[in-house]
């Protein structure tokens, strides 16, 4: 046969089979089922004490399933203990000082201080008497200067006692001063604050899980002495389980939030039912770690996905492949 006649002929099958593979791999993109990429989500957190201490026990072992609010570790407390004892001890010695100052003064004490004073006046009105009767005895050298000097010296001392007898009784009749009330119901208020401290430290001193988990990390053992923030155990937390897929941009218009999928991964032969929950507002490079059918360079838009019955077998960082039955098929849908 003639080339030139058999050239057209050879044309046209290059064309047919470029517009299937065009149609197979573009054209596909709107009918039935999409197919997606990714993996389970690592979530992992670090548990410590918030305060320091030597640990007691750790009842769990790596790997083991706990639930929330499970007792994972707990602290020595004999040295959290004498605190909370010492501590109970100064705030009754603070409530009894304050309790002393608002009561005022006691009436033991008011007729002491009235006694006191009466005491002093009348050591007063003496001393003033042998004063003035001798003055007149100096002059006309009846008695000697010494003694003279004796009376003038013992009526000062019974003038000063007597003063501050007046301002004694004075003072019990007041009472405590407002700044000292103040001051010791401050004091009160901060050993009382420093007591709910070592409660609180007490209450610390035992470390509950924060949700249902795996252990991953033993980090400590009993007798270790840890500061406060150190790592003791690390949980791996799987419930409720993410994925974290990766759509195109040409297919991006095919799915929404809210529409089922179906994951299942290599090994596995269980199909799980998931919900897509979020779809990013950003586009970013695939990466290295989702295997695609189509070039790893591609921007992608990744989605969060929340898996409705995981088991065991479905662990995190684990890849796995997303099939979305309900896609759309048309953008009229």
């Amino acid at each position: 046969m003639d080339r030139r006649k058999l050239m057209p002929i050879a044309l046209v099958l290059v064309l047919a089979i470029a517009g299937a593979w065009y149609f197979g791999l573009y054209g596909g993109r709107d009918q039935g089922e999409l197919k997606l990429y990714g993996n389970v989500d690592v979530r992992e957190v670090n548990l410590a004490f918030r305060t320091g201490g030597e640990i007691a026990d750790i009842p769990v072992e790596e790997g083991q399933r706990i639930k929330k609010g499970q007792v994972l570790a707990r602290l020595d407390l004999d040295q959290l203990n004498n605190r909370l004892s010492e501590a109970d001890a100064q705030i009754d010695v603070a409530e009894a000082n304050l309790s002393k100052l608002r009561n005022g003064s006691r009436p033991q004490e008011l007729a002491q201080a009235q006694a006191r004073n009466s005491a002093a006046q009348a050591e007063l009105a003496r001393a003033q008497a042998e004063y003035d009767r001798r003055k007149g005895l100096v002059e006309s050298g009846a008695i000697s200067r010494t003694l003279w000097d004796q009376t003038a010296a013992q009526l000062s001392r019974a003038q000063s006692a007597a003063a501050e007898a007046s301002q004694g009784l004075s003072l019990v009749r007041q009472g405590p001063r407002v700044e000292d009330i103040t001051a010791a119901r401050a004091q009160l208020g901060s050993v009382q604050a420093m007591r709910n401290t070592i409660r609180t430290d007490i209450g610390n001193a035992t470390l509950l899980a924060p949700s249902d988990g795996v252990i991953m990390t033993r980090a400590q053992e009993p007798g270790g002495v840890v500061q406060p923030g150190q790592t003791v155990l690390s949980l791996a937390i799987d419930r409720p389980m993410r994925l974290r897929g990766w759509i195109g941009e040409p297919d991006l218009w095919r799915v929404s939030p809210g529409m089922e999928v179906e994951v299942s991964a290599d090994g596995n032969p269980r199909t799980y039912k998931g919900t897509i929950g979020s779809i990013s507002p950003r586009a970013e490079f695939t990466p290295r770690s989702v295997q695609t059918e189509s070039l790893r360079a591609d921007l992608v838009y990744s989605m969060r996905i929340i898996v409705n019955d995981p088991d065991d077998a479905l662990r995190q960082g684990q890849p796995v492949t997303i099939r979305v039955p309900g896609a759309r098929t048309s953008r009229g849908e």
